[in-house]
């Protein structure tokens, strides 16, 4: 019996919510991360998790809604960045002028949530995972996050945190991009981490979202735009 950890071809396409033959022949092509044993495919969910966040910036409005909602139809629209995000866990101006401080910051105003039992190993799992490669996007926004959910010791429960620098700065983004707008997401499972990350990329697609949430002059004013936002998803 495989670990929660590793997928076999079959349990990868349920993840994936698409067809096994079409999941096939993109491991065939090498598109997808997977290893040979014995003879049969396996795959981490670990490295799953990270192609899928790869991948992601290219989705249809469609392709997120079905990645957010599991493969299902979800009935109506419930609010999801806006119910994880307190005021508290909103600063504007986030004061922070490089990389390595908007990442501490960010941390700290994570910790406003009470749920953040461990700021360190929260921040290291953060610094991992952008040593890989930067959660930078080229419209000036950042998802920074752990490589793995965090356990109960570490976390309370599922914590958001946004903050907005002064001005962009250098945090890894293609061609040189710069970066103001920071969305902090630390999970406690894989299905809410991706959930939150399709909704995000969603919101994203909005035009204008991004001009609100650079406008908004208070906390309030932010969760404001982003509750806003998410009500009119369909």
């Amino acid at each position: 019996m495989m670990s929660s950890e590793v997928m076999d071809l079959e349990q990868l396409a349920a993840y994936l919510h698409r067809d096994a033959r079409e999941v096939a022949k993109l491991v065939n092509r090498g598109h997808l991360p997977g290893q040979r044993v014995g003879g049969h495919w396996r795959f981490h969910r670990v490295e799953i998790n990270q192609w899928i966040e790869s991948q992601m910036h290219a989705y249809t409005e469609k392709e997120l809604t079905a990645l957010e909602n599991g493969g299902r139809h979800a009935a109506e629209p419930e609010l999801l960045i806006s119910a994880m995000l307190p005021e508290a866990c909103t600063s504007v101006p986030l004061p922070a002028r490089t990389r390595s401080s908007v990442l501490r910051e960010l941390v700290r105003v994570a910790e406003q949530s009470w749920n953040v039992y461990d700021p360190d190993t929260v921040l290291e799992g953060v610094r991992q995972r952008e040593a890989l490669a930067s959660t930078a996007l080229g419209s000036g926004v950042a998802i920074p996050h752990p490589r793995r959910p965090l356990p109960e010791t570490v976390l309370g429960d599922h914590v958001l945190a946004f903050g907005r620098t002064a001005s962009p700065i250098p945090f890894g983004a293609e061609r040189g991009g710069l970066t103001d707008l920071f969305f902090l997401v630390c999970c406690r499972d894989d299905r809410t981490h991706l959930r939150v990350l399709a909704r995000l990329s969603r919101l994203l697609l909005r035009p204008g979202f991004l001009d609100e949430l650079r406008a908004a002059e208070t906390p309030a004013e932010v969760l404001e735009k982003i509750t806003g936002a998410e009500q009119t998803l369909a």
